[in-house]
């Protein structure tokens, strides 16, 4: 289980490798924001869009806004606005 941190209310969260060894962390990583203060940013590195994310983000209130840095790997970013 990876432990996240929060530094200056920022969450950065790279899962690129694990997503592909086969890991799926999207419980761990909503488990981490529902803990997480309210105003902080999450930016999380994937290696694809991470639909299944983004719609568990949006099930919770939060807008996901996903960018393509470069091939292979995608940023999501939210920010938690109310306690989930």
């Amino acid at each position: 289980m990876s432990t996240f941190q929060i530094e200056n209310q920022r969450a950065v969260i790279d899962i690129r490798e694990r997503v592909l060894k086969g890991e799926h962390p999207r419980r761990e990583i909503i488990n981490f924001v529902k803990s997480a203060p309210v105003g902080t940013i999450f930016e999380i590195h994937l290696p694809h869009r991470g639909e299944p994310l983004i719609a568990t983000f949006q099930s919770l209130g939060m807008n996901a806004i996903v960018n393509e840095i470069e091939p292979g790997h995608f940023r999501l970013m939210a920010i938690k606005l109310n306690e989930v």
